[in-house]
């Protein structure tokens, strides 16, 4: 767990951001950016998912779009995809231990998101 509260507490207003805090940043808006990658998150949470149920889910995004998010997630191994050897074939989606990770990050965004809401609108 980073202390990034405390440093910027105790930090003048010269000093800058440690380097390895700014490159996690970096890396974490990498992963979790664009429009439709923590919706697709956030519906996964709930468990293993099948494609036409992520469309189903998420409103307005397309077919292609959602393939592709899927595998820039997997790649990032926040998604995992299995496909079971069935007829029809079967595949499902499930979060890996390093997506189900993200829960507090979300948790977060959303307390914050409906506080910015009220306070907008």
């Amino acid at each position: 767990m980073s202390d990034f509260k405390g440093i910027i507490q105790q930090a003048g207003a010269t000093e800058r951001c440690p380097q390895n805090y700014v490159l996690a940043l970096t890396d974490t808006m990498n992963v979790i950016s664009g429009k439709w990658k923590l919706p697709i998150i956030a519906s996964l949470l709930r468990g293993k998912i099948r494609f036409k149920d992520l469309l189903d889910n998420i409103e307005k995004i397309t077919p292609r779009m959602l393939s592709k998010e899927l595998k820039e997630l997997e790649i990032n191994s926040i998604v995992v995809r299995k496909v079971y050897n069935q007829t029809p074939v079967l595949i499902e989606y499930q979060l890996t231990e390093s997506g189900r990770s993200l829960l507090n990050l979300i948790d977060t965004m959303i307390d914050w998101g409906l506080t910015h809401r009220s306070n907008v609108w």
